[in-house]
């Protein structure tokens, strides 16, 4: 059978999805029917899916997460595909949001306080994405040397914010205008990663503008607490997933028209 490899965070984990991967962590969130699942079916290929909720860059690269080897180690050159969801837990971008949605007084309270003004901080924000461009970077050109007959393909976030002009409630206009801006980085910096390492990018944000959170048509849950057996806060719900499989699908019909 044809390997798949899928690496990433949550946004390609898909947690609180059910049925979850029944021999998976259950801290890596790992959904059956999370996009490289949908895409592996439909493909028939034999997927080895290493996606992890939390996971960054350096998870993929060189760190374990919870006793998980790196990422990176389940790549062994035999694999015909890979997909890469990954950068937003460098730059913060979701725990932004949660900070975001808590009510201002728990800005005051000692050391969490500390904690959401630095993800509320711009300034904070800027030099987190001033890193993350070479470490996706990193990662396409590592891929590509592990698995050098792969398609590699990084697929970026699904849209979570609505456009401006549009209410984000709990969130303030402020502060989801800081989070767009780091989404729409993440974009840019992840196409770029891209083009420079020879990979192929599914631009999950741009089909999705209108099936933000607070859409009438969503790809995304919005903020709020965890429920159990739910999709979790600020990530792909089902219908996102399809979405995303469907432009995997897409994107690997179009690269074997133009090969």
């Amino acid at each position: 059978m044809t390997r798949y490899v899928a690496l990433g965070s949550s946004m390609a984990a898909g947690p609180g999805i059910a049925p979850r991967v029944s021999d998976s962590p259950r801290a890596a969130g790992r959904s059956a029917r999370n996009y490289a699942h949908l895409v592996a079916t439909a493909r028939g290929y034999d997927l080895v899916d290493v996606t992890y909720s939390g996971a960054t860059t350096a998870h993929i690269l060189t760190d374990s997460q919870r006793g998980a080897p790196p990422q990176i180690d389940a790549l062994d050159g035999s694999e015909a595909l890979v997909t890469i969801t990954i950068g937003g837990n460098d730059v913060g971008y979701v725990p932004l949001l949660f900070a975001a949605g808590l009510p201002r007084a728990a800005r005051a309270i000692p050391l969490l306080g500390g904690r959401l003004r630095g993800l509320l901080n711009p300034a904070e924000r800027y030099l987190a994405l001033d890193a993350v461009g070479a470490a996706l970077v990193e990662v396409g050109r590592t891929v590509r040397q592990r698995s050098p007959r792969a398609t590699v393909l990084f697929v970026d976030y699904l849209t979570l914010l609505p456009t401006a002009g549009v209410a984000a409630r709990p969130l303030s206009d402020r502060d989801v205008s800081l989070g767009r801006h780091v989404a729409g980085e993440l974009e840019r910096l992840t196409a770029e990663a891209a083009a420079t390492t020879g990979c192929g990018v599914v631009r999950a944000g741009a089909a999705s503008r209108e099936h933000h959170a607070w859409s009438s048509d969503p790809w995304t849950t919005r903020f709020g607490w965890p429920v159990p057996r739910r999709p979790a806060p600020l990530h792909p719900n089902a219908a996102g997933m399809r979405a995303v499989a469907d432009l995997v699908l897409d994107e690997l019909s179009n690269f074997s028209t133009h090969c």
